[in-house]
């Protein structure tokens, strides 16, 4: 799963893939924003683990599941 997250007044976005299905993530998400403890946390497929302070979120895009495809579309 592809997860983009936009920080405010920053002008590249957090881009990273996740194993978790769309409904975690956005579980995660939901949940950091309304506990108010100020810190979203997130790790990618790799293992390696993204603290993001929910002050600082514009927005979170959850891609598909898709994979790529490779080639020349006809």
């Amino acid at each position: 799963m592809e997860i983009r997250i936009g920080i405010v007044n920053a002008p590249r976005e957090l881009n990273f893939e996740s194993s978790q299905s769309a409904e975690e993530l956005a579980g995660q998400v939901q949940a950091a924003l309304a506990s108010g403890t100020g810190l979203l946390q997130l790790t990618d497929d790799k293992g390696r683990l993204y603290l993001v302070p929910t002050a600082g979120i514009a927005y979170v895009e959850l891609g598909t599941e898709e994979s790529r495809r490779i080639g020349f579309v006809g």
